[in-house]
């Protein structure tokens, strides 16, 4: 039997070699291999014209449901502007113990935020999210310690106070991850 492994699916385009980092990244983190692949999805199915967002509720579930069933956990990227109705916007959403996730780039870049841009603080802020949604597949809820990766983000300024890693508290819950 093949080793569990997490997939990553882009549903957007990236520059240079920005995916195969993130899944280096990742694969440290998780210590387990990890995958990229291209996907599609309609997109216009799934975008509210009063919000002007997409429904990441519903991207969830389709990505869950074409995606996620050659993997352990898998988790889909884009970069549309995601809501869930009780929130303004999100950067990601997962099923708590389940197969899948998402993560969209889309409020992760300075530009949105009228500064220059900068890759290595996109880069970060992704890795850091994509691991977030990977521990709520795994069960984690979120840590109440300041530079865990599962503590809550509600702005980019929270996700960038944080680490990209597991804290050793969340890393025991979940006995099969060594480092």
């Amino acid at each position: 039997m093949a080793p569990p492994n997490i997939t990553l699916v882009s549903f957007c385009r990236f520059e240079n070699d920005f995916l195969e980092r993130i899944a280096n990244d990742v694969s440290n983190e998780f210590n387990m291999p990890v995958k990229a692949k291209e996907g599609y999805i309609d997109l216009s199915d799934y975008y509210d014209p009063v919000r002007r967002q997409y429904n990441a509720n519903e991207l969830l579930k389709e990505v869950d449901l074409k995606y996620s069933f050659d993997s352990f956990k898998t988790i889909g990227i884009f970069n549309v502007d995601l809501f869930v109705p009780i929130l303004t916007y999100i950067f990601g959403q997962a099923h708590l113990n389940g197969r899948s996730g998402i993560v969209s780039l889309y409020r992760l870049s300075n530009e949105r935020y009228g500064m220059d841009p900068d890759e290595d603080i996109l880069f970060e802020r992704t890795v850091k999210e994509v691991i977030h949604e990977l521990g709520h597949t795994l069960g984690l809820i979120h840590c109440h310690t300041t530079t865990c990766v599962m503590r809550s983000s509600t702005y980019v300024e929270d996700l960038d106070q944080k680490n990209a890693n597991l804290c050793s508290k969340c890393k025991g819950e979940q006995g099969f991850i060594t480092q």
